[in-house]
């Protein structure tokens, strides 16, 4: 019996895509570059050194992915912005230790790879690291025949990021009497798509809008997760801040208690804050609950903050100052009993 010789490429896998994708990726990298890295893209393994000014350095980890934005992504081609968002869901999630993110590596799965979608979407990843201050230093390509439909992919990423022994923020000290500092999202982030595909399906593409917050509607709701490392950075290093939350998976419901003591609870004002278009509209057409959009949506908020009432004003001023929109959202309050942690009245 004769058989035909196969190669790597008859059985789905291209090694000569995936080494052309690695050469477009490294001038990307290269500007993420910040002191530190000492080997990235192209090694086994990516060398980078604590920077020498920490005193008793603590590495903080993060780890997450986009979520079924990503489909999203897939039937409207827009494949730019959702490396951004890769980024934005690990940085900010470090950050809330009071973290400075080090460095970044991805990982992209695919059936069959695409090098120019791939290139697009590490393009917004290298975005991303750029405007957090964090290096680009390694990742993986998997190209996996038969286990992705034509066309799709997953993202995932990890985020190590340092800070001093003595300036982790773990809001240990939040009393009754604090304040909530909201800062303002982007738009949806990067959770809760599963609800929003839904809704976009029951409205059908025929009744979608034109428009959303002024901005085309596809391009509202893909808005990339704001990046809120460089400010809040800045901030912490003027005022103190006791403890901070990333409004993720859960919404303000079940992310700010993440940082609150057993003994308290955060008392949010719904009025506080303008609720954008966007949640309107999903709020409307899903016929959705208001306890609902809070546990599910960050609702116009993405980052919390929680400050002693003497640092408010200063606080956000500062954030003000570095690009942000601030909100006085709510204060702490002493808990009692199984009462919820977080209340939106």
């Amino acid at each position: 019996m004769s058989h035909t010789s196969l190669s790597y490429r008859d059985a789905g896998v291209d090694i000569d895509a995936g080494d052309a994708l690695v050469e477009r990726i490294k001038p990307l990298a290269r500007r993420t570059l910040r002191e530190g890295v000492l080997g990235g893209i192209g090694g086994f393994g990516a060398l980078f050194e604590i920077p020498k000014r920490y005193r008793e350095p603590v590495l903080v980890s993060g780890t997450d992915g986009v979520g079924t934005k990503l489909k999203l992504a897939f039937e409207w081609g827009m494949h730019d912005t959702v490396g951004i968002d890769l980024v934005a869901m690990s940085v900010n999630d470090v950050l809330v230790q009071g973290a400075e993110p080090l460095f970044f590596l991805d990982y992209f799965a695919c059936g069959k790879l695409d090098v120019d979608t791939a290139a697009r979407v590490v393009g917004g990843i290298a975005r991303g690291c750029e405007e957090s201050g964090c290096a680009l230093i390694g990742g993986e390509t998997a190209e996996m025949p038969g286990m992705y439909p034509p066309g799709e992919y997953d993202l995932a990423g990890f985020c190590v990021g340092v800070v001093e022994k003595s300036g982790i923020v773990d809001g240990r000290d939040i009393a009754p009497g604090d304040v909530v500092l909201g800062l303002s999202s982007s738009g949806v982030h990067s959770n809760g798509y599963s609800l929003v595909r839904k809704i976009v399906e029951r409205v059908g593409p025929a009744g979608l809008p034109a428009t959303l917050d002024g901005q085309p509607f596809r391009d509202r709701v893909m808005a990339p997760t704001r990046l809120y490392v460089k400010p809040v950075l800045q901030a912490m290093k003027t005022v103190r801040i006791k403890g901070m939350a990333h409004i993720t998976g859960g919404g303000l419901l079940e992310n700010i208690p993440r940082c609150l003591p057993a003994h308290t609870k955060a008392v949010l004002q719904g009025d506080a804050w303008p609720r954008p278009e966007i949640f309107q509209w999903l709020q409307r057409e899903g016929a959705v609950a208001e306890s609902e959009m809070h546990r599910t949506f960050n609702c116009g908020i993405g980052f919390v903050l929680v400050v002693a009432p003497s640092e408010a004003a200063r606080a956000a001023e500062v954030l003000r100052q570095q690009g942000q929109t601030v909100y006085t959202i709510g204060r702490i309050e002493a808990r009692q009993g199984d009462e919820p942690p977080t209340q939106v009245v």
